[in-house]
């Protein structure tokens, strides 16, 4: 994988209409060769078997960074929860297996 495929997540501050707010802004770019990759990933999931760790997801940081936010850590929930998730906010494309968690 090269390492363009996923860039840093971007934050800035965008003045709104009222010229009295801020918003505060976060982007990251995921380009179409880091999700390509996914779905190779995930196409080729179920013809190998698992060792003792299994690749679920994929997950960019401003995605994690949000579901922190949210009081979500990934690093800390099990892996069905965080497929649940990214099934429940339609980021299936992050997914990299079919098999079931």
């Amino acid at each position: 994988m090269s390492t363009d495929n996923l860039h840093d997540v971007q934050t800035r501050l965008v003045q709104d209409n009222d010229d009295q707010n801020m918003t505060l802004q976060t982007a990251q770019h995921i380009s179409k060769s880091f999700l390509d990759s996914i779905r190779e990933q995930k196409y080729d999931s179920m013809g190998h078997s698992e060792g003792e760790y299994m690749s679920v997801a994929r997950v960019p940081a401003a995605v994690h960074e949000q579901w922190l936010r949210e009081g979500f850590d990934m690093m800390v929930e099990p892996a069905h929860a965080i497929v649940a998730r990214l099934k429940q906010q339609n980021l299936d494309a992050f997914l990299t297996t079919k098999k079931q968690v």
